[in-house]
């Protein structure tokens, strides 16, 4: 009788429980903050691995591989010419795009 009566009373309370999630305002969705991410990036993660490059270098350097550095070091330069040529374009981009559809 009172596994019931308890059964009934929270049958009861949960039949409300969509009615006031319902009624509850939905959060609204919140973005990626990419600005951050990518200053972060830039100012933290990269001069890390220029320096930890630079160490390679200098060590590959030291035991007379000076060909091997040397061309470690232009593909390094032409990678972050790429790097800079891409940030760049997304920049020149967004300028043409805001040009364009105003």
């Amino acid at each position: 009788m009172i596994a019931i009566e308890l059964a009934q009373a929270v049958w009861s309370t949960t039949t409300h429980a969509p009615d006031v999630l319902a009624q509850a305002p939905a959060p609204q969705p919140k973005g990626i903050d990419t600005e951050s991410v990518v200053s972060f990036f830039a100012s933290k993660i990269a001069p890390i691995l220029l320096a930890l490059l630079g160490v390679i270098f200098i060590g590959r350097a030291s035991k007379g591989e000076i060909s091997k550095v040397l061309t470690s070091s232009a593909i390094a330069i032409v990678g972050l010419a790429f790097i800079a040529g891409a940030a760049t374009l997304f920049f020149v981009g967004e300028y043409l795009i805001d040009l364009i559809f105003q």
